[in-house]
């Protein structure tokens, strides 16, 4: 991947801690250039200089990706400062509106699908006009098993509906944005990292609502059956590597084994499987 990887230019949203720090390092080591944003611009610095020190090319971009004037700033800014946009990461994240939806603050539900959804549209608008001139350029969308029914007998969390609403949307723009840039040369994913341990997920486990309400996070919590974000980098490189390009707009697990995926690339063309659509 090193070859394919190398000189590249990467934003990554939601990438002070977590996911999208781990797949920034991750980035950094293939000697891809990121960019990292998140709110908070202590954290996001940090971040960026522990990078810095590796010897890597990495600059911190403080910024909300629900402000569209944010994004664009944060798009022209990697252009000047590192290059033009190879790769996307839509990882920015929030969960919390927990509880049912006569007791939760409406702002709270909102910010949430805001965050979720409306960044990923956002960032994901911004940067395709030059992956589109230039032929060439890959998205990568973190999704969630909140949004999708993986097991006949599951359903995403009822009492997480803001953030399950909006990952299931965000699977949805995730097949909407592969099929309109097909032809132009980029490829869009979405990736289900798994349960990592992460603030967001320890702070909504810790909250009242989240103590009476998301038993099945209490429980991987207590388990200790927490997927590494390592992991969930890992499979971002492996994407971003081209490797899966015939697979444009599927979304696919952490815990799947990437070679397998690729070899049954056929197989999963013909029977439309890692997609949100009806089984009847």
């Amino acid at each position: 991947m090193a070859e394919r990887l190398k000189g590249q230019v990467a934003i990554i949203t939601g990438a002070s801690r977590g996911i999208g720090f781990a797949i920034a390092q991750a980035f950094a080591a293939e000697d891809i250039a990121v960019a990292l944003v998140a709110r908070s611009e202590a954290a996001v610095r940090t971040a960026s200089e522990t990078i810095q020190r590796t010897g890597r090319r990495a600059i911190a971009l403080p910024a909300d990706v629900t402000n569209p004037r944010a994004v664009d700033s944060i798009v022209g800014e990697t252009v000047r400062r590192l290059g033009p946009v190879d790769l996307l990461i839509n990882n920015a994240g929030s969960a919390r509106a927990l509880g049912p939806i006569w007791e939760v603050a409406a702002e709270d539900w909102w910010q949430d699908v805001s965050t979720n959804l409306l960044g990923t549209f956002l960032c994901s608008r911004a940067v395709l006009p030059g992956m589109i001139a230039r032929q060439h350029g890959r998205i990568i969308n973190i999704v969630s098993a909140f949004g999708i029914q993986t097991r006949p007998d599951s359903a995403p969390s009822p009492y997480a509906s803001a953030y399950s609403s909006s990952k299931a949307a965000v699977m949805i723009l995730t097949q909407s944005l592969a099929a309109m840039t097909q032809a132009h040369g980029v490829r869009v994913f979405g990736l289900r990292p798994g349960f990592v341990r992460t603030a967001m997920l320890e702070d909504g486990a810790r909250s009242p609502a989240g103590k009476q309400l998301l038993p099945e996070i209490q429980a991987i919590l207590g388990s200790g059956r927490l997927v590494p974000a390592e992991l969930a980098a890992r499979w971002v490189t492996f994407l971003a590597s081209g490797a899966a390009d015939d697979l444009s707009g599927r979304a696919f697990s952490a815990a799947y084994d990437m070679e397998t995926v690729v070899a049954r690339c056929d197989e999963i063309r013909r029977e439309g499987q890692y997609a949100l659509r009806l089984i009847e």
